[in-house]
């Protein structure tokens, strides 16, 4: 798997940081920009993107109308801010390097549980990510470039494992990349923000095994055999 670093360091963010407002100085500052951002989250995440109103924000954050307009120009300046402190527990893992010692389909369950994980903990926030990106170009780009660098490694990923002859040589690389990223995400969406939001709860484990299994036969996935020669 690759570390963390590596993984920010190819994958965009959520959100152009120049989008982020002003940076406090002072440790005051930090706290009252921090009270903003969580009170945001609830707000955006209770009412939704369109009905949340900067009133609530700061009502919520126990500041003025003058403190939030310290930091911050306008909600969707705001919501980005929110993004980009939450992006990083909504990274999607990914296959990431598999090495030649590695069972590649435990790596695969593992990262399809830290995936779903993360989501479930996300949901709401996932959801109104989904929302603004319908209406921001802005957003939508950003999330697009995203969601491209994560098909572009597992692509590499799963072409590493043809050329090991641990995965089905006929197959796309990128176009099953696309296939099966697709296919999580709209697992995730359905389990954690329709049905869970209906009242339904969700067994992680057997939704970790289905989407495992459905992956690695998709590929034609074999585990090597990790004997010493």
């Amino acid at each position: 798997m690759s570390s963390e670093s590596e993984t920010t360091s190819e994958v965009p963010d959520l959100v152009d940081p120049a989008r982020l407002g002003s940076q406090p100085q002072t440790a005051r500052g930090q706290r009252t920009r921090t009270a903003l951002i969580s009170a945001a989250r609830t707000v955006f995440e209770r009412d939704g993107y369109v009905d949340s109103r900067l009133v609530d924000i700061v009502a919520e954050a126990k500041c003025s109308i003058g403190s939030f307009y310290t930091w911050f120009d306008s909600k969707d300046e705001v919501f980005a801010a929110v993004l980009h402190e939450a992006q990083s527990a909504m990274l999607h893992p990914g296959t990431g390097r598999i090495q030649t010692t590695d069972d590649p389909i435990a790596i695969i369950g593992a990262s399809n549980r830290a995936y779903f994980e993360a989501y479930r903990r996300n949901a709401r926030l996932n959801q109104l990510l989904q929302q603004v990106s319908a209406v921001d170009p802005r957003f939508r780009e950003m999330r697009r470039a995203r969601s491209s660098a994560f098909v572009t490694r597992n692509a590499r990923a799963i072409a590493d494992l043809q050329e090991r002859g641990l995965a089905d040589r006929s197959v796309d690389p990128e176009m099953a990349a696309k296939a099966l990223s697709g296919m999580i995400a709209r697992l995730a969406y359905d389990i954690f923000v329709i049905e869970e939001q209906d009242g339904h709860e969700a067994a992680v484990d057997a939704l970790v095994e289905t989407a495992t299994r459905l992956w690695t036969n998709a590929l034609g996935l074999t585990t090597p055999d990790l004997r010493a020669d």
